[in-house]
């Protein structure tokens, strides 16, 4: 993912929602959200090159998503990929804190990420930017291609909008989508500098991103209530008209 809202615990009916978007080379070869062949208990999107992922939960409950840190400057050439910390994650019955610790010894082998594990009722960040692990306290969250909550406008428009949003007893997964597909870029006196140029950082400062070889290629809205039920929502975009199809699976843990 390259753009992640969440609310953690702040809703009276469900104890986690997350919108995201995941933004990609629309070249990269790319799996819709599914039960996974190999380990039927992932649900979720599937990186056909690394065969890892962006973001998927499991059967037991437990959820893993991934953005990467924006710095060209220091990007390796050969690093292992991010897409397998969150599906080695799913894969073990480690606490999350406990898995990040084993991560954070060889943590700068990857290029820069933003990691966050855990379930419904705990979620744990960690990125190769930042010392330290954090347990995330009740709240709402806007990660993108910085640390967690960094201000890029994209992220404090979206979370004043994805806050208001889920303020209704029964967020709306639809709303939740097309608040998602936000095409408005950011004036440029408001631009981050991460070192792509002017006209990047332009392209990039949009919640729905469009452009001749990368963009937005899907959108993910998770909802985990109080009961325990999950609803997991995928929204697939064709590249060329931006049509989309939308898959909805429903697990009760």
């Amino acid at each position: 993912m390259c753009l992640i809202f969440l609310s953690l615990n702040s809703h009276p009916k469900y104890k986690l929602i997350i919108a995201a978007n995941r933004d990609e080379f629309y070249q990269r070869k790319t799996a819709a959200a599914d039960f996974w062949s190999d380990h039927p208990h992932i649900l979720g999107g599937r990186d056909l090159e690394a065969s890892g992922t962006w973001m998927a939960l499991n059967k037991q409950g437990r959820i893993a998503m991934v953005t990467n840190y924006r710095d060209l400057k220091n990007l390796k050439e050969v690093a292992p990929s991010r897409g397998a910390l969150v599906s080695d994650f799913l894969l073990t019955e480690d606490h999350p804190e406990t898995y990040l610790q084993n991560i954070t010894p060889r943590a700068q082998d990857y290029n820069g990420f933003n990691l966050v594990v855990g379930d419904a009722d705990q979620l744990w960040y960690l990125s190769n930017y930042k010392q330290g692990i954090e347990k995330l306290s009740a709240g709402v969250y806007g990660l993108s291609n910085a640390l967690l909550n960094t201000p890029w406008p994209k992220v404090e428009k979206g979370k004043k909008s994805f806050a208001h949003l889920i303020k209704q007893d029964h967020p709306n997964p639809d709303e939740l989508f097309n608040f998602l597909y936000d095409e408005e870029r950011a004036a440029d006196e408001l631009l981050p500098e991460t070192g792509v140029g002017l006209e990047r950082e332009r392209m990039l400062s949009s919640m729905f991103i469009k452009s001749p070889n990368y963009g937005t290629r899907s959108s993910t809205v998770v909802l985990v209530g109080r009961d325990n039920s999950i609803r997991f929502q995928e929204r697939v975009y064709d590249l060329q008209t931006f049509t989309h199809t939308t898959r909805t699976f429903d697990i009760t843990l």
